[in-house]
């Protein structure tokens, strides 16, 4: 038997490259700074033409141009989006597929919902896309001028006052249902089948209030509504003039609408990083910028452990709301 003749040290370096190029060959396309081999399917818990479906619409055309794909915008919707993240746990965890969808898909829905998946284990964020503050608005005739004047009739009149949503368990639902709780108000909840036949009725005057999800801008300059406060730390860029409700000494109910991308579980930290960095350059874009802004949004690119940070906190603040507030879906 002849003798082996390449060095022990050599043999360890010869096999290393080896693995090393077998370990390259099964890290996903996406993750490379090389372009993607196929589409890449952004799945949408809602239907056309609503926030979360314009905004997937609007970033995959830079994303396209950035990964040399198509992106694909695939409407699933159903269950506050528990459909499309069912569509997307079960799918292959390469970065092909991804879930655009508001953040209460994690934060709100496992209390709302009994589905058979988990969304908080099941997904992953990966970035967030934008936010967008909730807007505290009456009809026009309301006697209240003020958000402090709204509170002071609702106390005068329990259970006097009514107050629209798009629907039970909606984000216009539990910000309402956090006002009542903080405000200390009894108020009754009338539930819509979206934010649209709520603006209709603050329009005809039918509700008191609700708080609108950047639908109603127009109604509001025109006169036709009153806007009294908005939700969120600071003021709103699109009405400076309003106040938040924490000035207002009406504290706690800072919870807006978070928008982001999620992907199945198991997606590779590298992909997580690839589209992160490229969804982060498409928002920034001046393109973007405007039509989030014509949505009522900011777009916000917050990484994926800043991104897992937002989520944790609203979870923590939604998950004892919905128990104290015995909130139910039917």
């Amino acid at each position: 038997m002849k003798p082996n003749l390449v060095p022990l040290s050599r043999r360890r370096l010869v096999q290393a490259a080896a693995a090393a190029c077998a370990l390259g060959a099964i890290v996903p396309a996406i993750a490379q700074e090389t372009r993607p081999t196929k589409p890449i399917r952004l799945v949408v818990g809602f239907p056309p033409g609503g926030h979360t479906d314009v905004m997937a619409r609007v970033i995959s055309v830079p994303l396209q141009k950035a990964l040399g794909q198509a992106v694909i915008v695939d409407n699933k919707p159903g269950a506050s989006s528990n459909l499309a993240a069912a569509e997307v746990i079960k799918a292959t965890a390469d970065g092909y597929t991804l879930l655009v969808a508001p953040i209460s898909v994690q934060t709100a829905n496992p209390y709302l919902f009994k589905p058979a998946l988990n969304p908080e284990r099941d997904l992953r964020p990966i970035v967030s896309l934008g936010h967008a503050q909730l807007y505290l608005v009456a009809k026009k005739d309301l006697p209240a001028k003020t958000a402090n004047e709204l509170v002071e009739m609702a106390k005068a009149s329990p259970g006097k006052l009514t107050y629209g949503s798009g629907g039970a368990g909606t984000q216009m639902h539990l910000v309402g249902e956090l006002f009542k709780q903080q405000a200390n108000i009894d108020v009754v909840h009338v539930p819509y089948r979206g934010a649209a036949p709520a603006l209709q009725d603050i329009l005809a005057g039918q509700i008191d209030y609700y708080f609108d999800p950047a639908t109603g801008f127009q109604h509001i300059r025109e006169g036709r509504a009153r806007l009294l406060a908005v939700t969120g730390s600071k003021r709103s860029p699109f009405f400076p003039d309003a106040p938040t409700l924490t000035e207002l000494g009406i504290k706690g109910v800072e919870l807006g609408n978070w928008f982001g991308i999620f992907a199945p579980a198991a997606t590779p930290p590298e992909v997580v990083a690839r589209i992160g960095r490229e969804v982060a350059t498409a928002i920034a874009l001046p393109e973007v910028k405007q039509r989030f802004a014509e949505l009522g949004g900011e777009p916000v690119a917050q990484d994926a452990a800043a991104f897992r940070s937002t989520i944790a906190n609203e979870t923590k603040l939604l998950s004892a709301l919905i128990k104290d507030r015995k909130i139910v879906v039917d």
